[in-house]
């Protein structure tokens, strides 16, 4: 499998997305603000399609696009601030409307269909360099401001009190995850894309340990998704990302029932002593 030079691209490209999407998710999963994330795939989907319209490059093209719409949706926040879903809609609807149109015309000068459920075949050596380019990045601009998120995601309001600026701040990651979303479109697919997001996290929230050892094993968790998802999806020949979907959809249930295993026996022992 690994002596072609797609698959090579394929997992470098999938390790990259592994580690990045919890490191956005837990975030947005804290703020119980992770639907963002499907948003902004759909988003991806317009860029795409704009970018293939004039002859661009996607992958560029869904990160533009991705980030313009991320900044939108915290724009809106200020018009909405008890209606937080009701931006997702707004947004989900203009992105969506925009890809429909612009496929159904005709001027899509590629497929785009590749992009709706992802495909390790499609996955070039420039795409794995902006890849790389995107992941690196975000890890940074979220390294450096690591404290002001973690206070954000916990308690907004008390953290602009605190001298935080916030609006700033959730512009800024309002790109990042752009970028997050658009590394993992191409391996990933924009129908399951979602769910790299916001399943790794959930799965290690269940084990119930601190900030970082979350971050950590979401991670671990993520990783472990992805490249059991790709692994698997080639040697059935079906697409990779509704397969890591399944594979992550599996591990938080494990989680839940090893979690409620573990409540079980620690009880009993309580129980016995």
């Amino acid at each position: 499998m690994l002596q072609y030079e797609f698959m090579q691209n394929a997992f470098i490209v999938a390790i990259a997305i592994a580690i990045l999407c919890p490191c956005i998710g837990i975030f947005l999963v804290l703020r119980r603000y992770s639907m963002i994330g499907d948003t902004l795939s759909h988003a991806s989907l317009a860029g795409i399609s704009l970018a293939l319209t004039v002859g661009g490059n996607p992958l560029l093209g869904a990160f533009i696009f991705t980030a313009f719409c991320g900044a939108l949706i915290e724009f809106l926040r200020g018009f909405f601030k008890k209606n937080a879903d009701l931006i997702l809609s707004v947004v989900l609807a203009l992105c969506v409307g925009i890809a429909i149109t612009l496929i159904s015309s005709g001027k899509v000068h590629a497929s785009a269909e590749s992009f709706l459920f992802g495909s390790v075949l499609t996955v070039t050596r420039g795409d794995m360099t902006i890849a790389l380019a995107l992941s690196v990045l975000t890890i940074g601009v979220l390294a450096i401001f690591y404290n002001q998120l973690v206070f954000i995601a916990y308690d907004e309001e008390t953290a602009a009190v605190a001298g935080v600026r916030v609006k700033l701040i959730n512009y800024i990651f309002s790109i990042l995850v752009a970028a997050a979303v658009s590394v993992a479109i191409r391996v990933v697919g924009v129908l399951v894309l979602s769910s790299m997001i916001a399943l790794p996290v959930a799965a290690a929230l269940q084990l119930g340990r601190g900030f970082r050892a979350t971050l950590a094993l979401s991670i671990l968790f993520s990783v472990t998704d992805i490249i059991a998802g790709i692994t698997i999806a080639y040697y059935l020949n079906v697409a990779p990302g509704g397969f890591t979907a399944i594979v992550s959809v599996a591990t938080l249930l494990l989680a839940i029932v090893g979690k409620q295993l573990t409540r079980t026996i620690n009880g009993h022992l309580k129980g016995g002593m």
